[in-house]
């Protein structure tokens, strides 16, 4: 396969990124995967983990186009971690894409993860270039009723690095609130959508899963990875699910 990184400009903050793109033997255009992490844990990195990379290798080797990229306040990019911020490094990665002429605008996916799964609900629900959305261990809502403990932990891991930010405690809380996917979720029918979720996920309870299942409308589907806990990116079977499901749709 054949990488390149990207650096992406979205409100004066550097977004950075990298492409993966199928041997030279396949023919262009690719089906595309987004790829949208979530809200980094702040635990030390595992050494035997791979990462993003190592997934976006894996669904490549299928015959995918795979763009992945870091959210601002976190990995390379700048900025601080903000909710309404996210969906703009979205919008630009997914803008970012429609010009790539190694990508098929017709076969673009997003894969979103925790956070960065509820992101992926929220920019898909207005945004029809997306084709189909897979939310793993997706929350349903962000229900903070105190935000200022969640912002000093944030700082504390460095994903909130500005010591003036945010200006504005409550308005920052409300960026969650907006993009609560279970008041987005409907708007993705009839476009494909899986959800995935671990029944041991003890970060994002399973009834969530259900609830954001019975919210949305046609075309979507619910499965639940018996042992998996939240962390569905390290999980094979979860993995797996999800590459079939994105070659079950890939010729449509």
């Amino acid at each position: 396969m054949n990488t390149r990184d990207v650096s992406l400009r979205v409100e004066n903050i550097n977004i950075e990124g990298r492409i993966y793109l199928p041997d030279r033997g396949k023919r262009a255009p690719y089906p595309t995967v987004c790829v949208c992490h979530g809200i980094p844990s702040g635990n030390p990195p595992d050494p035997n983990d791979g990462g993003y990379p190592e997934l976006a290798e894996r669904v490549c080797s299928e015959g995918f186009a795979v763009f992945i990229f870091n959210f601002r306040g976190t990995g390379n990019s700048g900025g601080n971690i903000d909710m309404l911020g996210w969906t703009e490094d979205l919008k630009a990665a997914i803008n970012y894409l429609h010009g790539l002429p190694e990508v098929d605008v017709s076969r673009l996916s997003l894969l979103g993860f925790s956070g960065g799964a509820a992101v992926s609900v929220y920019v898909a629900s207005q945004d029809r270039r997306i084709s189909a959305v897979i939310a793993c261990a997706c929350p349903a809502e962000f229900n903070f009723s105190d935000p200022l403990p969640l912002i000093e932990r944030f700082r504390s891991i460095g994903t909130i690095r500005d010591s003036d930010f945010p200006s504005s405690a409550e308005e920052w809380n409300e960026g969650f609130k907006l993009i609560s996917p279970v008041n987005m979720i409907d708007g993705i029918a009839p476009r494909p959508l899986l959800l995935v979720h671990g029944n041991k996920d003890d970060v994002v309870d399973i009834s969530q899963a259900y609830r954001l299942h019975a919210r949305a409308e046609e075309s979507r589907q619910l499965i639940i990875v018996d042992g998996a806990d939240h962390k569905l990116r390290k999980n094979d079977r979860a993995m797996s699910i999800v590459i079939d499901w994105l070659k079950s749709w890939r010729s449509y």
